[in-house]
């Protein structure tokens, strides 16, 4: 088995329509970006959500906090680095780290809780967990 990608660069060009008034990049697509981004480090270690919904498991964000440092505006293009940070069967934890030629434009933290089709807390299957780096227990 390879070992687990725990981080992944993804280069996102602000379309106009993500810019408020201003022509800043609004607030509310910094959690779509960071989406995109969990999706494709999940991607990279051979998962994606679709499968994982169609077994009845959903990540559901539990917490999620951002901090806003240097706005990007119009067309510029970013680097969104996710990172895993912590796993455990039934949740992950991440760090991302979005940028525009180096600079640090926002940096934020989520964790996501594996919930069933009824919204109930649910392991994930060893066999997935063990793909995310995960140790299943004895």
């Amino acid at each position: 088995m390879t070992e687990p990608i725990l981080s992944y660069d993804l280069d996102i060009r602000v379309r106009y329509a993500e810019t408020d008034a201003m022509g800043y990049l609004h607030h509310s697509q910094y959690l779509v970006y960071f989406e995109m981004g969990r999706t494709e480090l999940l991607r990279v270690n051979g998962l994606c959500y679709r499968d994982m919904e169609e077994r009845g498991l959903f990540y559901v964000v539990a917490r999620l906090d951002c901090r806003f440092r240097v706005p990007a505006r119009y067309d510029d293009v970013l680097t969104l680095t996710t990172s895993t940070t912590k796993i455990s069967p039934v949740r992950v934890d991440h760090h991302y780290e979005l940028k525009r030629d180096g600079r640090l434009l926002a940096e934020a933290n989520s964790t996501l809780v594996l919930v069933d089709r009824d919204g109930k807390p649910t392991p994930l299957p060893n066999e997935l967990y063990a793909i995310l780096g995960g140790t299943a227990p004895a």
